[in-house]
């Protein structure tokens, strides 16, 4: 049985990445340890921006060594931080470690939720590689698991979370600039009204002035850092809006995905003449009806582009009435 192991592509990668972390290695010491292994994807036509064997080796090795409680794993995932950035750059990569995750913990439920939730948060994985991996052929088994659904909305919560506290930091920042011109525009009204008594009353004015130096001169913030410039709005309107695309993307591939298992399942049993409304087919559309109504308002959002793009009038009717309920429900 050892013997089988050690053939394994990796193994000796593996065991001496172990000895490695337990000598509290560096991050960079980890890539050096993982520099040589080769690339399977070269030889199979696959995408050579990443290496899944790298992965496979520095996924399971790091959480095995920290699967003694949920801390002991956040706390090797924040260690090696850049090791994970530095292999899974692609969505690909991303879904290879969400592959070795669960090729580790698919017994533990509550770990797998916990390592996608802090992997997000993290940003070592984007939430479209979530949703790419619990509609790939390789859960087919876990599909109907309430896990996995648990995942799904925790990662759609993830993005909407994102995108609301850009769009209300963003909206502060609008204020902040508008309130600062507005004082702006005062102060330059009070110094020509000023200035055009300054004649009859140059003492006073000098003193008034020494006031307003140790006071705060009118028009101008305490405090320098409190005011946005127009640029910055800028580039936060530009954050924004990358986020809200990314949330649109989000949306059109958990869609499209349930249309393409639907009418799959559809197509099939027309072909083989059998029953369609299976406990399959019943869970699927009650799974698809909830992502409608429990994300709702973002879901909204993008209706127009959710019914040009994805729900057309050549969809099935029992896949198509499920996106008509939902919109008659926000008419």
């Amino acid at each position: 049985m050892n013997s089988l192991f050690s053939s394994l592509p990796g193994t000796s990668a593996a065991n001496q990445l172990a000895v490695a972390i337990r000598q509290k290695c560096t991050p960079e010491e980890v890539l050096n340890v993982l520099k040589d292994l080769p690339n399977p994807n070269q030889e199979e036509d696959g995408d050579c921006r990443f290496n899944p064997l790298k992965i496979d080796v520095f996924v399971q090795t790091l959480l095995h060594l920290g699967s003694k409680s949920f801390s002991h794993s956040f706390a090797a995932i924040s260690k090696f931080h850049y090791v994970f950035k530095v292999l899974a750059e692609s969505e690909e990569a991303q879904i290879c470690i969400l592959r070795n995750m669960f090729e580790l913990w698919h017994n533990h439920q509550q770990m797998m939720c916990v390592l996608v939730d802090k992997m997000l948060k993290t940003q070592i994985i984007e939430c479209s590689a979530v949703a790419n991996w619990i509609f790939s052929k390789e859960m087919n088994a876990e599909f109907t698991k309430n896990y996995l659904w648990e995942i799904l909305h925790l990662t759609i919560r993830k993005m909407s979370k994102h995108v609301g506290r850009l769009a209300r930091e963003l909206a502060e920042a609008r204020e902040r600039l508008r309130r600062a011109v507005d004082e702006e525009s005062d102060g330059e009204s009070s110094s020509s009204s000023d200035d055009a008594n300054a004649e009859g009353s140059s003492g006073q004015t000098k003193k008034k002035s020494s006031k307003g130096a140790s006071g705060g001169l009118p028009g101008v913030p305490q405090d320098d850092k409190e005011r946005p410039t127009e640029e910055m709005v800028e580039r936060m309107e530009e954050r924004l809006e990358a986020a809200q695309a990314d949330q649109k993307n989000l949306f059109l591939i958990i869609f499209q995905r349930f249309i393409m298992i639907l009418s799959e399942h559809l197509v099939r049993c027309d072909t083989d003449g059998r029953d369609f409304n299976t406990y399959w087919y019943r869970w699927t559309i009650g799974r698809l009806q909830q992502v409608f109504l429990a994300h709702h308002e973002q879901v909204q959002k993008y209706s127009s582009t959710l019914e040009t793009l994805l729900f057309t009038h050549d969809l099935d009717p029992h896949i198509l009435e499920v996106f008509h309920q939902f919109v008659s429900l926000r008419a």
